[in-house]
């Protein structure tokens, strides 16, 4: 679907939540956006169980926002998702520093990430790459961490990124631009 396409329909979608509180609606957006929202949240949280919630969430949150008639402060649906994972991913950290969180996840991702005779060289070498690339972006501050993931995980616009993040489109790319070249950097000084 093209991006004019993908507009109109999340305008229409809108309009029928926002103006007859449409469930069905709701549930094309929910469809449309559960894995981009939870893969957003994923990556900055790193534990299933809380990533599952914390969507779960931002997707009562929206509706709850929708419903109340707010239609006039929206420029971007998609942006509206992505904000309100934002901040949700933000009161879970706060959340965190008040209790210490013991996850079960990753007793059996070691577990699960033990490599089996059949895997060859090829797939442990990806999946080294890819871990050290998690582990360098993770490294990067936190703004530069979320412009990369919207920009190339979530293949979002320069323009759907800046009303995410609330700044100008030059300001995103500039920060796509040094976030790029500090993971270069971490990349280069590393593993050369």
């Amino acid at each position: 679907m093209s991006r004019l396409a993908r507009q109109f329909d999340e305008r229409r979608l809108l309009y029928r939540i926002i103006t007859k509180k449409d469930p069905d609606a709701f549930a094309k957006v929910y469809d449309q956006y559960i894995e981009r929202i939870y893969r957003f949240v994923y990556f900055k949280i790193s534990s299933k169980e809380e990533a599952e919630d914390i969507t779960s969430d931002v997707f009562l949150r929206v509706w709850n926002y929708l419903v109340d008639g707010h239609e006039k402060q929206i420029q971007s649906l998609s942006g509206l998702l992505y904000t309100t994972a934002r901040h949700a991913v933000i009161d879970a950290y706060r959340e965190r520093a008040k209790r210490p969180v013991v996850s079960l996840e990753v007793a059996s991702e070691i577990a699960s990430s033990e490599v089996t005779l059949q895997q060859t060289n090829e797939q442990i070498e990806q999946k080294d790459t890819f871990t050290r690339l998690v582990a360098d972006m993770r490294s990067l501050k936190q703004e530069y961490q979320e412009v990369l993931l919207l920009r190339y995980v979530e293949e979002l616009s320069v323009g759907e990124i800046a009303v995410i993040v609330g700044k100008s489109k030059t300001n995103v790319r500039v920060l796509l631009h040094r976030s790029l070249k500090k993971l270069k950097e971490q990349q280069d000084t590393k593993y050369i």
